[in-house]
């Protein structure tokens, strides 16, 4: 089977000021179908650069790119921006929902620019199917500010679903949240990546790219290690141990 992903010496270099930079140089990588990747490296590495150009954010100084065989190295702004919204699904940090809208609406709201006309019924029951399956489901009537912060996320991943991406793009999605939600969403994750979608993930934090199945190392725009994940966390196994721990604690407590 053909690689949802597969890139060949692909360069970014900026121009800003006198000395050009260079954010990619020459990566050439492919990533499977069912895979669940996490690109790491510290600040200046160009993860977040080499995110913007898998996820059609940006296009590459030069090189090429195949994304679910296309090749969308030379499209112009409005062909990646149709790509976009029927390949790919991006999840950020700071969830980016309207705050006057329901949760059901939030989700909705993608499937108004697809290529697929859908009639108002359709749209709401993809809707209401992607938030029962990251567990909202009860939750579809709420406004954001009526949910925590897990519960908003777990929002916009099923609004990045919405629109039956091949690959799900989430950049630094545990990053505004604390220990016991983190695990929680990267349950959320690792349910959608069981059930067969491809997930790429930007993170800086070792212990939730231990939830990954690979994770890519990059260091001043080259990929210098591309490791299978050995001892893979479980977010099931790890929330019972966080319960547990939290358990103990009120026992203490209340002694």
């Amino acid at each position: 089977m053909a690689p949802v992903v597969k890139i060949e010496a692909l360069h970014k270099i900026y121009d800003s000021g006198e000395v050009p930079v260079h954010a990619v140089r020459g990566v050439s990588l492919e990533i499977q179908r069912g895979e669940f990747v996490a690109l790491m490296g510290a600040s200046g590495s160009g993860k977040s650069t080499l995110m913007n150009l898998l996820g059609c954010l940006d296009r590459p100084t030069r090189g090429r790119y195949l994304l679910d065989g296309i090749d969308v190295s030379g499209l112009d702004r409005n062909e990646l921006a149709d790509i976009r919204n029927q390949k790919l699904g991006f999840v950020f940090q700071g969830f980016n929902l309207l705050a006057r809208t329901t949760a059901l609406e939030n989700v909705e709201l993608p499937m108004m620019y697809g290529v697929h006309k859908l009639t108002n019924r359709e749209v709401r029951q993809r809707a209401t199917q992607c938030l029962e399956t990251v567990g909202l489901g009860n939750r579809a009537e709420h406004f954001p500010n009526q949910l925590s912060g897990g519960q908003q996320q777990r929002v916009a991943i099923a609004r990045a679903l919405v629109n039956q991406p091949q690959i799900l793009l989430a950049d630094e999605p545990t990053g505004n949240l604390d220990s016991k939600t983190s695990v929680e969403v990267m349950g959320v994750f690792q349910k959608l990546n069981d059930q067969g979608i491809t997930i790429v993930m930007v993170t800086h934090e070792l212990d939730i790219a231990h939830f990954c199945k690979r994770n890519l190392i990059l260091r001043d725009g080259v990929i210098v290690r591309d490791e299978i994940v050995k001892d893979r966390l479980s977010a099931d196994v790890e929330m019972k141990k966080l319960q547990s721990a939290e358990a103990e604690a009120k026992l203490t407590s209340s002694d």
